[in-house]
């Protein structure tokens, strides 16, 4: 952990945090989405990670999705706003926050997926069938379920 949110755990510990965050789900042309498997809970989910100060949304979610899955974005299109009890999430290592996460859809990209900053310990696309929702990340159960709903093939 870089930047802001490491400082501001310096100040509280474990505590609450109000986390800002930029996400990027990636849909491949079969109507797939690309999920990383986490190295600290070996739940999956799509690309995404705090902002920085003043750093802009687009932005945020370029640089998380190159950071943990390789990918360049060429064009990102809002789908919602994550937040709310359903985004609260402790980490295992015990860092709490409060999600306050804009979702972008990703369907042009260039570069080949690789789990690239330790984050990521694999990496796949998976279709609507292929997706159990309890083995996603909890506070992003509610985004995968409006994906697979309204966008995954």
């Amino acid at each position: 952990m870089t930047g802001y949110i490491a400082e501001m755990r310096k100040l509280v510990g474990h505590r609450t945090l109000m986390q800002c965050a930029a996400s990027v789900a990636c849909i491949d042309e079969q109507g797939r989405i690309l999920l990383g498997k986490r190295a600290d809970n070996h739940l999956w989910g799509y690309s995404g990670g705090a902002a920085e100060i003043d750093e802009r949304a687009e932005d945020c979610a370029k640089r998380e999705l190159l950071e943990e899955m390789g990918l360049l974005a060429d064009e990102l299109t809002f789908f919602c706003v994550n937040s709310g009890p359903e985004a609260h999430y402790v980490y295992p290592n015990g860092d709490e926050v409060s999600n306050f996460e804009i979702v972008y859809l990703c369907r042009k990209w260039h570069g080949e997926p690789k789990a690239c900053d330790g984050e990521m310990e694999d990496l796949r696309f998976f279709s609507r069938d292929e997706i159990d929702l309890e083995t996603i990340m909890p506070p992003t159960r509610r985004v995968m379920s409006a994906l697979i709903e309204r966008i995954l093939e």
